[in-house]
């Protein structure tokens, strides 16, 4: 390892554009190749995820590069979920009992941006777009591109390259084609797609629902969520299976049936959807799927990173987070001053990847949880505890929730395993009635009802590790 090397980054989206500027920092000097032209100059967005959910893994990582300030200036904090039945009936579920714990709506590229720029303050990155990675040499180190512009065709050879290129990653691609190692892969896809529409700004700019809320209206098969922009819209995502249930992706095909399904599921929020019809026509169906693979690395040569290594759904609202991550725990590993990129590849793997498997278990659980539970009569009642116990016992109770989204020390694997543990040990004791559920309890119950959880908790753990899970 040598601040000499150079490095050659797949990929200039938010993975690839903080991991560059992070490295910049560190001395090193960095190529990075984009496909995509730049989005500071061009709207690349396409009806695809223009927004996201950043939280404190994220802005942590941004804290170790500088950045977490200016990112703030462009997010609107959401202090909930806010969920909407057929009837045009509301009722909102706070995303902890603690006070100054929220997530916040980001847009994709204006952080991408903001990144971007950061980087490109450093003498020692250059950034290429409209540069599309077709294959790469893993042996020798070479990536080969072809420029979108020229249509020219050309190769780059690094010290070390990296993968940032998302969930159809080259690189991957180049680890199964190559056959240089043993590599496991596996791409897994719910049956349901997703497709953006947007909510306006009203007449004066401002929001017209909620903008302190994540908007959810669950319907047991399918759902729509809506995320707040600084403009005064809210980009909107129908969440729908392609091919079951009385309406699918592939049977709303005629503007009738289209305002038929939203009429029925969501009159509140078709009524704010001038352009549904268009909208739904014009914007892609997108897929939702999980990427597991290992290892991450090729010898002291290449490297995974981000969705490339571990594409999750978007249902924990930790994609970007987790990627962000990636950053942290990587930078980390360098500070460990091991002997070769080999030992630094070896050595983050280790220690990431039972997180990033964990983040892509509770995205999947997340999904169910999202679309149904949310309007269980049990849930609401789970969740109403779990948000007076936060309150009152804010340094002893953390919900499932909590420990993925709101601490950052804690890693995804054992948020997952403690989560489920205590929400296993929770509805267990509500459904058995062996606590009190009352509305108004005074905090001498609650203790009561926090020590009954612990206890449970402890129990399920200990069941749970002599089970090997």
């Amino acid at each position: 390892m040598n601040k000499k090397d150079k490095i050659v980054i797949i990929g200039a989206g938010l993975c690839g554009s903080l991991l560059a500027l992070r490295l910049a920092q560190r001395g090193y000097k960095v190529e990075v190749y984009e496909s995509r032209p730049d989005l500071r100059k061009v709207d690349i967005s396409a009806g695809r995820s223009i927004n996201l959910a950043l939280s404190d893994r994220g802005l942590k990582a941004l804290r170790l590069c500088g950045m977490e300030e200016k990112a703030k200036e462009i997010c609107i904090p959401m202090y909930g979920r806010l969920m909407h039945d057929k009837a045009g009936n509301t009722f909102a579920s706070n995303y902890s009992g603690r006070e100054g714990e929220y997530i916040n709506s980001i847009s994709r590229g204006d952080l991408n941006a903001i990144l971007l720029d950061e980087a490109e303050k450093h003498e020692n990155v250059n950034i290429h777009f409209n540069s599309g990675c077709k294959k790469v040499d893993i042996e020798n180190k070479v990536a080969h591109f072809k420029s979108y512009e020229t249509g020219e065709k050309f190769k780059v050879k690094g010290d070390v390259i990296f993968g940032t290129d998302g969930a159809g990653s080259s690189l991957r691609k180049s680890y199964i084609s190559e056959r240089k190692f043993l590599f496991s892969y596996s791409q897994n896809y719910l049956n349901h797609g997703y497709k953006e529409l947007e909510i306006p700004a009203d007449d004066s700019g401002n929001h017209q629902i909620s903008k302190d809320h994540l908007h959810i209206w669950p319907r047991g098969d399918f759902m729509l969520i809506a995320l707040p922009n600084l403009d005064g819209s809210f980009t909107v995502t129908l969440f729908l299976s392609y091919d079951e249930g009385e309406y699918n992706f592939n049977n709303l095909t005629s503007t009738k049936k289209i305002t038929a399904f939203f009429e029925k599921e969501f009159p509140d929020a078709l009524a704010l959807i001038p352009n549904i019809k268009e909208e739904f026509a014009n914007n892609p169906t997108g897929a939702l799927g999980t990427v597991k693979c290992s290892p991450w690395s090729y010898q002291k040569k290449t490297l995974l990173m981000g969705d490339a290594a571990h594409a999750i759904v978007p249902f924990y609202g930790q994609g970007m987070n987790a990627s962000f991550e990636d950053v942290v725990v990587f930078d980390e590993v360098l500070n460990q001053n091991l002997e070769n990129w080999d030992a630094v590849f070896k050595a983050y793997e280790k220690v990431r990847k039972k997180d990033t498997d964990a983040i892509a278990d509770l995205a999947i659980d997340n999904f169910y949880e999202m679309r149904d539970h949310v309007a269980n009569p049990l849930f609401k009642e789970k969740r109403k505890i779990e948000m007076d116990l936060e309150k009152h016992f804010s340094n002893q109770y953390f919900s499932k929730y909590s420990l993925v989204t709101f601490n950052e020390e804690i890693g995804y694997n054992e948020a997952m395993k403690r989560g489920r543990a205590q929400d296993k040990a929770l509805l267990n004791l509500i459904a058995d009635k062996n606590i009190s559920t009352s509305l108004e309890m005074s905090k001498k119950e609650l203790e009561i009802v926090l020590n009954k959880v612990k206890e449970e908790t402890e129990k399920i753990l200990k069941e749970d590790k002599i089970a090997g899970l």
